[in-house]
């Protein structure tokens, strides 16, 4: 490869976390990208220093380091590749990569090599471990001869290890010859001094900012939120976390729709641990017209060399602003934001029910959040379809308000977004069916055709029905659509129109009287329980016989028709002079496919057109029944 070699499933040693990576050597540097999103680590190669090749447990570690004295690792290369990534490195950025070897010994005594932000301990020219220097939290000379160094915890480092690492101590004899002192300063001085320069010493003492009596929804409680240097903490009156910026792949910023509230969530790999509960994202509630001033405790040297045009010496602002503002400077994380999703009330989310809790489910451009408990983000890449749900099994009298949307994922685990109000239905598929998502029906009336969705919602309003192929016959039912084109076929075992009428499986009828009929029937059968009911479609000697058309009022309006139904006719003709021989199913199916992939735009027309009749239709009705126009149920009403 010329342009350079991608590797997958490499992870980044140290307190990168426990998600594999796709790691990329190329002719402007390196760059590794977590699996999932998150914080990308680009390197160029004017600032690598040193390469390095070592043989771990079951596979190969590539170690660089930096002109800033940073060492990063990345685990998980295979024999085969050690020597077309050194030959790639030589010829393109000018550095040979060296070989170390790793000590199994198990000896406890040899020799320190400080180089960077590294200390390496090493036994003869094999190197048994090393930590990284700035998360050294504290260090401290025992006697004359031992140093101790005591590491920052990490409460994400317990999700996922048994067992982390708190302090180390070095003994370093009087006769040490590699750190030389005098009768005031022994060699443990020497190197208690040298480790002092590079360890993060007294970050953990004053934070660079506090914000107070901060809800937290996940871990629940009130903490105290303290932003460090190299880490932040949450302090409560029950429990106290503390976590390095490492762990943190991403921040979402998300408003909560017509409420006086804002979620900060910060996302966690690996996650903290409360009990035997793990808590990957960090949900945060702010009150959204909260106004703060923070000063931050940074020198201005600190500003200018480290935090250049990422931090400030004060902020005064909306406080969820202030806050995620600073974190992100500190941290380096990225920030997401709602994206073009837009529910019916202009919000950002709709509201949803998941496993029984009732919450929030955010369209993000890349993905879907639901908040606030349990909180759950699925990556789009990550979703192998979507199934949009009638709610309520037997026509319950709320099924026709909700619905339900399923999301499978690829490793076949599956999320039931329950409760969704039918007037949301529109703005999600349309954003859906943008992201190219796969969109199916599995469970419905089983008329799916090919994968398409298949009549998702039997009672949303008729004016943007999405396209179906057994449902658009449907549709065209009545006489006068019949008579303008014959391709329009109900099936015999057809039910009636799914409009705003077609709540039950008795046959369309639009007048009054026909639903006074329905009504005086049920009343009539339970007032004579003891009237033995005859058999349908049977004479009284049990024969067969052919069921009785219901005779269409004249004066009854014609029903409105849909988008698809105005495409289908402006289409049909051009499909059949294409396709002399094709069935009318056929031809009914590949005007389906046809719309399916129809751009917003390219369906416009046909909605206006649609729009427009149903104005119509609304106008007609009103006059036939004597009602207000109002008393219409669009499916578009916000409440």
């Amino acid at each position: 490869m010329t342009d350079g070699h991608h590797f997958n499933n490499i992870l980044l040693g140290g307190r990168g976390g426990t998600n594999p990576g796709q790691f990329k050597v190329h002719s402007g540097g390196l760059a590794w990208k977590r699996q999932g999103g998150g914080k990308t680590i680009e390197i160029d190669k004017a600032d690598v220093t040193s390469v390095t090749w070592m043989k771990v447990p079951r596979a190969y570690q590539l170690g660089v380091r930096i002109k800033d004295g940073l060492f990063y690792r990345f685990i998980g290369f295979r024999e085969q590749d050690v020597s077309s990534l050194t030959n790639f490195i030589q010829k393109n950025m000018g550095v040979t990569p060296d070989e170390k070897q790793l000590s199994v010994s198990g000896h406890n005594w040899g020799g320190i090599d400080i180089d960077g932000n590294m200390l390496t301990f090493m036994v003869g020219s094999k190197q048994a471990f090393e930590v990284s220097l700035p998360d050294v939290a504290q260090t401290q000379m025992q006697g004359k001869t031992d140093v101790l160094l005591e590491f920052h915890h990490d409460d994400t480092t317990g999700a996922n290890e048994k067992d982390s690492l708190m302090d180390l101590s070095f003994h370093v004899p009087t006769s040490n010859t590699q750190f030389v002192g005098d009768e005031n300063r022994p060699p443990a001085h020497i190197l208690w001094e040298t480790i002092l320069k590079f360890a993060d010493v007294g970050s953990s003492e004053e934070p660079v900012v506090t914000f107070e009596g901060i809800a937290i929804l996940t871990p629940r409680g009130r903490y105290s939120v303290e932003l460090h240097l190299s880490f932040l903490r949450l302090q409560g009156q029950a429990n106290d976390f503390k976590i390095q910026y490492s762990s943190i792949v991403r921040l979402f910023l998300l408003p909560k729709s017509n409420n006086p509230h804002t979620f900060v969530v910060i996302t966690l790999d690996p996650p903290i641990r409360k009990g035997q509960t793990l808590y990957p994202h960090i949900v945060i509630q702010f009150e959204t017209e909260a106004v703060v001033e923070r000063d931050l405790a940074l020198s201005k040297e600190l500003l200018a060399e480290k935090y250049k045009d990422r931090l400030e010496e004060s902020y005064k602002g909306l406080i969820h602003e202030v806050f995620t503002k600073v974190l992100r400077g500190l941290s380096g994380a990225k920030v997401t934001r709602p994206g073009s999703f837009r529910s019916c009330q202009d919000g950002y989310a709709v509201k949803s029910s998941l496993k029984a809790e009732d919450g929030l489910l955010y369209p993000l451009e890349k993905g879907f959040f639901f908040l606030p408990k349990p909180p759950t983000l699925i990556l789009h890449e990550e979703i192998e379809f979507v199934e949009f749900e009638r709610h309520g099994a037997g026509g319950a009298s709320m099924s026709s308000h909700y619905f339900d949307l399923l999301v499978k994922l690829k490793n076949d685990q599956e999320h039931l977004f329950r409760n969704i109000q039918r007037n949301e239905y529109h703005n999600l598929f349309n954003f859906i069916n943008g992201k190219n998502m796969k969109i199916m029906n599995l469970g419905g009336d089983g008329q799916g055709t090919g994968g398409v969705v298949t009549d998702v919602l039997r009672h949303t309003d008729d004016d943007a029905v999405d396209p179906h192929l057994e449902r658009i016959k449907n549709q065209a039912g009545d006489e006068e659509s019949d008579e303008e084109d014959e391709d329009f076929v109900a099936d015999k075992d057809d039910s009636g129109s799914p409009t705003d009428d077609s709540g039950d499986e008795e046959s369309d009828a639009s007048d009054s009287s026909g639903e006074k009929e329905k009504s005086s029937k049920k009343e009539a059968s339970s007032s004579k329980p003891v009237q033995k009911r005859k058999p349908k479609g049977r004479d009284e000697d049990g024969s067969e016989k052919k069921k009785a058309k219901k005779k269409k009022d004249p004066n009854a309006p014609k029903r409105a028709m849909t988008p698809f139904m105005y495409f289908s006719m402006a289409e049909r003709g051009n499909m059949k002079n294409s396709n002399p021989d094709l069935p009318t199913t056929e031809i009914a199916k590949k005007l389906g496919e046809m719309w399916q992939k129809m751009s917003s735009e390219e369906k416009q027309p046909y909605i206006q057109q649609a729009q427009v009749d149903k104005k119509r239709y609304e106008k007609e009705s009103a006059v036939y029944r004597g009602e207000a126009p109002a008393d219409v149920d669009s499916g578009n009403e916000s409440g």
